[in-house]
């Protein structure tokens, strides 16, 4: 029996700093952070890097990434995700799972949802 090994897809491409645009080709905001998943875990279990003591009071303060309803979190973790710093004054951080990403090219991350469909940082 031969195992196969998944690939990571176009999350693998995304960096720091891209725009990010929805499915409408609109833009979204920029990507602030990312982490890449493991889609065929079954649990979230090891997909937290062991922390320092200052990602522990950062934690405590303004809460873990990705800072999202439990369940949610559970399923970012272990997809993988982007967070994405939303435009507009009052507008809050998204996120978008390794599956919403469509591809990655010179003009930014391209999402296979709109918008309204993101996660909303709680």
């Amino acid at each position: 029996m031969t195992g196969q090994i998944s690939q990571p897809g176009p999350i693998a491409d995304v960096e720091v700093g891209m725009r990010v645009l929805d499915k409408e080709n609109q833009p979204v905001g920029s990507v602030t952070g990312m982490k890449m998943g493991d889609p065929e875990a079954i649990t979230t279990q090891g997909q937290r890097p062991p922390g320092t003591v200052w990602d522990w009071v950062r934690d405590t303060f303004s809460g873990s990434e990705p800072d999202v309803p439990s369940t949610r979190a559970e399923q970012l973790l272990r997809k993988g995700y982007i967070k994405i710093d939303a435009r507009g004054v009052f507008a809050k951080d998204l996120y978008a799972d390794a599956e919403q990403i469509r591809g990655v090219d010179a003009d930014g991350v391209h999402l296979s949802v709109s918008r309204a469909e993101l996660t909303r940082r709680s």
